[in-house]
C-alpha cells in the first residue's frame, strides 16, 4: 500500500492527551477524489480527515494519526462526545447520493482493509470501534451509506456484524449499550433507528421489529461500549 503525503492545515492536537480508540468511515459525497482532496486541504472549509482513499486505491494521508483531524463534527459514540479527539477518520472517494449511491470500488475496499488492519494493530483498537459517520451522528449524517459492505469488513475482523438469532429485547436499551446515542430533539428515535438500519438492514422500513431487536441484542451482548 503506497501512501501519498498531502498535509492539510485543518488539524490540531488531540484534546486532553487523548489517543485514538475509534475509527470513523465516511464517503466524500463529491464528484472526484481531486475535488475531495482540495476541500479537505482548504483552510476555509475547516474540514479534514486522516486519510482519503481514492476509488483506484490511492491513499493520501492528510493528518498524522496522533493529531486531531476535523472529520466527525457533532455527535457521540458511547461515552465519547469529542469524537475528533478520540478517532481516526477515513474518507472514501465515492459520490454517494450525488451519483445514485454507486458501489465502492474493489481496489478501494482492498486498500481500506489493509489500512484498517494496520491502524487497529497500531492503536489496539477492537473491531467494534470501527463505525460509520452515520452511527455517531444519527439524522445528521448518512455516510458511508447503504452500499458500503460492512459484512466484508466483519468477515476480515475489521468491524462487527450481528449473528442471527431471536431476542425479546428492548431495542433502545440495547442500542444505547452498543454505542448509539439519541439526541434530545424531535425525531431522534426515528433517526437512531434509521442509522442502525442504514448499516445493518439497508432498505428496512416501518417501526422497530423482531429482526431489529434480535440484531441489536446480539451486538449489545457481545460488544457493550466501554464509553
Amino acid at each position: 500500500m503506497r501512501t501519498v503525503d498531502a498535509p492539510s492545515p485543518n488539524q490540531g492536537p488531540r484534546r486532553g492527551g487523548a489517543e485514538p480508540d475509534l475509527v470513523v468511515l465516511h464517503h466524500t459525497g463529491m464528484a472526484s477524489a481531486a475535488a475531495a482532496l482540495e476541500r479537505l486541504r482548504d483552510p476555509a472549509a475547516a474540514v479534514s480527515a486522516h486519510y482519503l482513499i481514492g476509488a483506484d486505491g490511492t491513499v493520501w494521508q492528510l493528518v498524522p494519526e496522533d493529531r486531531r483531524a476535523w472529520h466527525a463534527g457533532a455527535g457521540a459514540w458511547g461515552g465519547v462526545t469529542d469524537v475528533n479527539s478520540r478517532s481516526i477518520g477515513i474518507e472514501l472517494d465515492n459520490p454517494g447520493p450525488l451519483a445514485g449511491l454507486p458501489p465502492f470500488a474493489a481496489p478501494q475496499m482492498a486498500v481500506l482493509e489493509a489500512l484498517l488492519a494496520d491502524i487497529l494493530a497500531r492503536w489496539a483498537i477492537p473491531p467494534e470501534r470501527v463505525i460509520g459517520h452515520s452511527d455517531m451522528a444519527p439524522g445528521r449524517k448518512a455516510d458511508p451509506g447503504p452500499r458500503f459492505d460492512w459484512q466484508r469488513l466483519a468477515r476480515a475482523g475489521l468491524s462487527v456484524w450481528p449473528e442471527p438469532g431471536a431476542a425479546d429485547a428492548d431495542f433502545w436499551v440495547c442500542a444505547h449499550r452498543f454505542g448509539y446515542r439519541m439526541a434530545a430533539v424531535p425525531g431522534a428515535a426515528e433517526a437512531l433507528l434509521s442509522a442502525f438500519r442504514l448499516r445493518f438492514r439497508p432498505g428496512a422500513a416501518g417501526p422497530v421489529d423482531a429482526a431489529d431487536r434480535a440484531m441489536i441484542a446480539d451486538l449489545a451482548a457481545r460488544y457493550p461500549g466501554p464509553g
